[in-house]
């Protein structure tokens, strides 16, 4: 057998470097991009020369340092879940040795995951058998999450962080005009991390139990196997807002999971599936299996504030392209902040009766 050619000059180098350096067999014969072209991060599928694939993710946001803790985190979680009925629904990430593999050149860091099975994909129109089974399921894998917190450590990264890292961003002119906010907006948005961590702290948020999650639930994130009565999760294999925090951080993206419009190629960040009688009936579906406090559904509309001014105002540009960033923050600072306060999110406790 001859010997087999090195990598093409226009694969990524940090994918080949990283693979070679993790110093598992195979040679690396191809890398297909296969980002969702949505968020900065890239992901490519690695195939290797024994016809394994491997999934390599690169990424510039933030720092090195937690990107290596985040997948130290999600690999501890990943292990404790074996106990549980999710035991095979995580992809694994890879590692060297007894340790998670992270690596870094330059500014740019990179992973690799084990390729994710996939199974069914939900439809973008849910019926309610299939609203009441992501309100059971998501339940059932907080529960096994809950459980696997008690034996992780903590992340440096937390909602209070973040909020005081924005509010401190807010204060420079610069980064203002970067984003092509005046100083009247920047007031505006202080304003209203004030107003969060205030709530926050009335609704008893530093009570709440703190577990590893997700946030991002979308039906391209993960598969499931579809029967007569619902689905059951499958698989799951995005990463990129992982944390660990309150399970209702999580709650937003189910909410438009479940929303009568479905899922939408065009996409916006309006509280408006918050308040459909199809999330309402997800909330009690998820209440039956683990039960929610008032006060943490109340909170939803300060998670839903957390989304905003974290995920779209302070790192908007990080996660999404710049043809999609530009209109997700002006829409957050014009339309959906200045309407929040008088959004009553009470109405959602009648899901716990």
């Amino acid at each position: 057998m001859g010997s087999i050619p090195p990598p093409p000059e226009e694969f990524p180098q940090i994918v080949i470097a990283a693979w070679q350096t993790l110093g598992r067999r195979g040679s690396v014969v191809n890398i297909d991009e296969i980002s969702a072209n949505v968020s900065t991060n890239r992901v490519y599928r690695v195939t290797l020369d024994d016809g394994h694939e491997v999934i390599a993710k690169t990424s510039t946001y933030g720092s090195y340092i937690h990107f290596r803790q985040d997948h130290q985190l999600i690999d501890r979680w990943n292990q404790l879940l074996q106990a549980s009925r999710f035991a095979s629904f995580l992809s694994p990430v890879l590692v060297k040795g007894d340790s998670v593999f992270t690596y870094r050149q330059d500014n740019v860091w990179a992973v690799f995951y084990g390729k994710a099975p996939f199974y069914d994909f939900l439809p973008r129109v849910l019926d309610d058998p299939q609203i009441d089974s992501l309100g059971r399921e998501l339940a059932q894998f907080h529960d096994a999450s809950t459980s696997a917190a008690r034996l992780m450590n903590p992340s440096w990264k937390s909602l209070g962080s973040d909020i005081a890292s924005l509010y401190d961003a807010l204060g420079s002119e610069q980064w203002l005009t970067e984003r092509r906010f005046d100083k009247h907006t920047g007031h505006f948005l202080q304003r209203q991390c004030d107003q969060l961590l205030e709530n926050a702290e009335r609704l008893g948020y530093y009570k709440f139990a703190k577990i590893p999650i997700l946030v991002d639930w979308n039906i391209g994130n993960f598969s499931v196997g579809l029967d007569r009565d619902g689905f059951k999760l499958f698989s799951r294999w995005d990463y990129d807002w992982f944390r660990i925090e309150s399970r209702m951080l999580d709650f937003y993206f189910c909410s438009r999971v479940v929303r009568s419009e479905g899922d939408q190629t065009v996409f916006t960040y309006s509280a408006e599936p918050l308040f459909e009688s199809r999330f309402r009936r997800f909330l009690s579906a998820y209440h039956k299996h683990l039960p929610l406090t008032q006060n943490e559904v109340l909170f939803l509309k300060e998670a839903y504030r957390f989304f905003l001014l974290n995920y779209v105002v302070r790192a908007g540009e990080h996660f999404f392209r710049p043809s999609y960033c530009e209109r997700l923050q002006a829409e957050v600072v014009e339309q959906y902040l200045p309407k929040l306060d008088a959004l009553d999110f009470s109405v959602l406790l009648d899901a716990l009766d």
